[in-house]
């Protein structure tokens, strides 16, 4: 849906034609992973391209996802999710707030539909504070009641720093910081190959489009979302094959009239699943849409996939799953009525695990230091793969990696 991409005067295809043929650093993607690195390499001093295979930034995962701030509750100690969610939201908060991005800490209530779901609530309380989240409150029915009256539950976690951010803006925000800095933003160009220069540890990449490019950069790192692992196997930089990819839908559907929450509501995650259960979420306008559900796509479907480009026939909502949806909202919030949800729009997450696979992967991170290896004192090679939620959080925080462990870019 060309409406949930981001189009502006200032990343237009064909800006590099007949220019410069060697930047510092190359970004591949042009979600808001990719910017916020492309970003952040850029405040640190050095030149930065963002190739993005796209007409519009952000209009992959970026654009299809819930928007929202996570706290860091879910994830396992000391994994790259839990510590680059905690660090990330601290930085969006700091960052929305400064550039004026539209945002708001609306709080989240993770509910316990039985009696049987209320020692998950300890077992959820204790993993958040090990990944350094201490600010859970744990909440009776009756008060529940009282904060959110149609919401049914047997007890509560509410989350006061969880919240919602306007991820256009955002991108927008930072794509305009990479310029500030003297970056560019180049968009339908996907990126055909790479590879190790022999002569001075460097990157040659090669691009298609309507106006190909072959340049030589430092640095490059792939961000490509959901297709980086695809794109990963046709770079030749220095890095371990990528891992086999899998993908799950997540559906989205919309309540039509007034919304019955002020704050967003997640069900207590099922065991096993490959995510925290069809929550209620709320938009900066005061809508409310319940999603995203799993649904894998199969090898079949994904016959298609290129390391430029997602398959657009996979995006549009299937009607049928919408009794699934009334029966999982009603566990909470038993109100709703026949007829009010409409089907809205489903994003697609790059997931390293599979619907066989017990525990989520974590964020993988590889990088190599072959600039260095050579003298030049930073760049090197860097893919980031299965970045799925929290990857809209932790973007800055991801971005701090990046630059420091995988180029070693020294903080602006």
């Amino acid at each position: 849906v060309a409406s949930l991409g981001i189009d502006c005067f200032s990343c237009q295809p064909g800006l590099w034609a007949g220019g410069m043929d060697r930047a510092e650093a190359v970004v591949i993607g042009a979600g808001v992973v990719g910017l916020a690195v492309a970003r952040e390499i850029a405040r640190r001093g050095r030149e930065v391209l963002v190739l993005e295979a796209a007409p519009l930034i952000g209009s992959g995962t970026s654009a299809r996802n819930s928007e929202v701030i996570h706290a860091g509750i879910y994830y396992r100690q000391r994994s790259l999710k839990a510590t680059l969610c905690v660090r990330g939201r601290e930085l969006l908060y700091r960052y929305a707030a400064e550039r004026g991005i539209p945002h708001a800490r609306c709080g989240k209530l993770i509910v316990a539909a039985t009696e049987a779901q209320r020692a998950e609530l300890a077992l959820i309380e204790a993993a958040a504070a090990s990944n350094g989240v201490n600010d859970l409150e744990r909440v009776s029915a009756e008060a529940v009641a009282e904060m959110e009256p149609e919401l049914r539950c047997t007890e509560a976690l509410h989350s006061p720093s969880t919240g919602i951010i306007d991820s256009h803006s955002l991108m927008l925000g930072f794509q305009g910081d990479i310029e500030d800095h003297g970056g560019v933003v180049v968009v339908d160009t996907p990126v055909l190959s790479a590879c190790l220069s022999d002569s001075d540890g460097g990157v040659t990449v090669t691009t298609g489009g309507s106006t190909p490019m072959v340049l030589h950069c430092d640095a490059v790192v792939n961000a490509a979302g959901l297709t980086a692992c695809h794109l990963g196997r046709d770079l030749q930089i220095g890095l371990p094959p990528p891992p086999t990819p899998h993908f799950a839908k997540g559906n989205y559907y919309t309540l039509c009239g007034r919304s019955p929450f002020s704050r967003l509501v997640y069900p207590v995650p099922e065991p096993c699943t490959a995510g925290l259960g069809v929550h209620a979420t709320i938009d900066l306008a005061g809508r409310t849409r319940f999603g995203p559900d799993v649904e894998w796509l199969t090898s079949g479907q994904l016959t298609k996939v290129r390391s430029e480009e997602f398959p657009e026939h996979l995006y549009p909502v299937d009607p049928d799953r919408a009794a699934g949806f009334y029966a999982a909202i009603r566990e909470y919030w038993p109100g709703l009525q026949d007829g009010q949800l409409q089907a809205d729009y489903s994003g697609v997450r790059p997931k390293l695990t599979g619907p066989d696979d017990a525990q989520a992967a974590d964020f993988l991170f590889q990088y190599t230091h072959e600039s260095r290896r050579l003298g030049l004192g930073w760049g090197g090679s860097v893919a980031l793969y299965g970045i799925e939620s929290p990857g809209l959080t932790a973007s800055m925080g991801l971005a701090e990696l990046v630059c420091a462990e995988g180029l070693g870019l020294l903080p602006a």
